[in-house]
């Protein structure tokens, strides 16, 4: 045994055993720290949690002659040269030393949360001539004031600009001369109304040029503040002046969601055009933010879609509590429309899962690119070999995942907005789902390059999506890079992921630490057994051999 290499691997990972067998390599086992810290802590791991595998382990870990008992208890007094685990806080730190191969790097949450990585993004103008604005859409912290308000005010210029694509797309049907102004209802006392009282219109019932003139006069301050934002940093913003913005949020919901009627004039029909245009020329989220306002309420702390998304039913949700909406109580991410539900989460939710210093809202990525009617996201693997240098790869090969029903934004339940696997196993595929969708959920990335080819986009995947992810994986790394703990010889792989907007430009949602390698269908079975191969293959073989294969990895960035 003394001239045997040892290896420890704590989690779910028989493909990374076999591996390291087949090298001749020699398991020391230990007993498995995950379970008992889980019970110990399980809202308070000081490290990112690692994604809950989808499946229980397959055990193809047998042994029936003993044999690999055996070596393991031979070296029981020897300290490993590789430890695989699935997050670092896992293993003794007894076994831990200088010189060993470990597959974590300490504090990677500063990108592998979703208040990390938000916090650190901050800091990218300063690091790279980067906006972050422009792949990873915009978010802010529940637990903190200045957070608050500044989202606060972003809720409501969104609703502006929101309001004024609502009237350009219903100018058609409804426009109306420059000085003509309808009667409040039909049948009304008086021939004209001034100045319509905007609470007194019925749901249903047309409102009027005023409404789109506050509008137009928020976006109009709001561009101003954005053409000299270098000249004058003392302009007041337009979410503290001009309007009375209790009474223009009712009145915005009621057009978008409640199926009220937009009246403007020709002359408000081109202010619009022209001011909706300059604003998309100053906006690098303008195209991808749509005109619902919906915004999506995650987690800071956790990864994947935490918290069990109920039944199949459309609305299976744990009851209320304290007045929260229930869906807003859940520990998992949610989507809403509502000013008034986010802030009364930040205010007034005092149960233990939903703790408000770890919560963020982020805009909601309303034109995406969707693939028979239906939601999707990517799952894109990298490897990180060496902070300093910084020395990323990129995995050639990825995988999407679907979500069970078609994609809606009139209804914002999980089944049709969140794809991780994790979520959609709660869910039967929907009968209006169409049958084209995979059964499992799940597409290669080569299947969504064909299908790209069918829609006339063949050169999308490798001229905008591939090159768009690897600048967002960079982006985010960069801007992380001296918050993260260094360790010579260790890696971490990591799980990026991602939607896709109508124009196929990618938009970054999170990056997982120890990403799962249970498969849930056919084609992650296989991928996930490659990318874990591949790995071991650029951490072990091609420190011995430069030139040995590296699978699908290619090298995407080296300081």
């Amino acid at each position: 045994a003394q001239e045997k290499k040892i290896f420890v691997v704590q989690g779910p990972y028989p493909t990374i055993r076999h591996l390291l067998r087949a090298r001749g390599w020699v398991e020391r086992k230990i007993p498995s720290m995950d379970r008992q810290m889980e019970q110990h802590h399980p809202l308070h791991y000081p490290w990112p949690p690692a994604e809950k595998e989808e499946e229980e382990e397959q055990q193809c870990d047998e042994d029936p002659s003993g044999i690999y008992d055996l070596m393991s208890h031979l070296v029981q007094g020897r300290r490993p040269n590789f430890i695989w685990t699935s997050f670092l806080e896992a293993t003794d730190r007894k076994l831990l030393q200088q010189d060993q191969v470990v597959n974590h790097y300490p504090r990677v949450d500063a990108f592998t949360t979703k208040e990390g990585l938000y916090l650190s993004l901050q800091n990218l103008p300063w690091i790279e001539q980067a906006d972050p604005n422009t792949f990873f859409p915009r978010c802010y912290r529940l637990g903190s004031w200045d957070d608050q308000e500044a989202f606060i005010e972003d809720f409501r210029l969104t609703a502006a600009r929101s309001l004024l694509k609502l009237a350009l797309e219903e100018a058609g049907d409804r426009l109306m001369e420059t000085k003509q102004v309808p009667n409040l209802a039909e049948g009304a006392g008086e021939s004209q109304v001034s100045h319509p009282m905007h609470s007194t219109a019925r749901p249903g019932s047309p409102l009027y040029p005023e409404l789109v003139e506050d509008a137009l006069e928020v976006c109009k301050q709001h561009l101003g503040v954005l053409q000299h934002h270098d000249i004058d940093r003392n302009t007041p913003s337009p979410c503290r002046t001009c309007i009375n913005w209790d009474r223009f949020l009712q009145d915005y919901y009621r057009v978008a969601h409640e199926g009220t009627g937009l009246v403007l004039t020709r002359q408000q029909q081109k202010q619009c055009q022209d001011l909706l245009q300059h604003l998309a020329e100053q906006l690098p989220q303008f195209g991808m933010e749509g005109k619902l306002n919906v915004w999506i309420l995650k987690p800071g702390a956790e990864s994947q879609g935490r918290g069990k998304a109920g039944g199949s039913g459309e609305h299976t949700e744990p009851p209320r509590l304290g007045g929260i909406p229930p869906s807003l109580c859940s520990p998992g991410i949610t989507c809403t429309t509502r000013l008034e539900e986010v802030l009364q989460l930040a205010r007034d939710c005092t149960a233990p899962v939903v703790r408000v210093g770890r919560w963020v809202v982020q805009k909601y990525v309303e034109r995406l690119l969707t693939i028979f009617g239906t939601k999707f996201d990517i799952r894109q693997w990298f490897v990180v070999t060496d902070w300093k240098p910084l020395t990323v790869w990129f995995y050639q090969d990825c995988y999407l995942r679907f979500c069970s029903r078609p994609f809606s934004l009139c209804h914002l339940e999980r089944a049709r907005h969140l794809c991780n696997v994790s979520v959609q196993k709660w869910y039967k595929t929907s009968p209006d789902q169409d049958p084209r969708v995979p059964r499992d959920k799940i597409w290669s990335n080569k299947q969504f390059q064909e299908y790209l080819a069918e829609l006339g986009q063949a050169d999308a995947w490798h001229q905008v999506l591939v090159p768009g992810m690897k600048a967002a994986i960079l982006n985010a790394l960069r801007s992380a890079q001296d918050r993260v703990g260094f360790c010579k010889g260790s890696f971490e792989l990591y799980g990026a992921d991602f939607l896709v907007g109508e124009d196929c430009q990618p938009w970054l949602l999170e990056i997982n630490s120890c990403p799962t390698m249970s498969p849930s269908s056919v084609v992650t079975r296989q991928l996930c057994a490659n990318v874990q191969r591949d790995t071991l293959r650029l951490v072990l073989d091609r420190k011995n051999n430069p030139t040995c294969s590296i699978g699908a990895f290619e090298l995407m960035y080296k300081e």
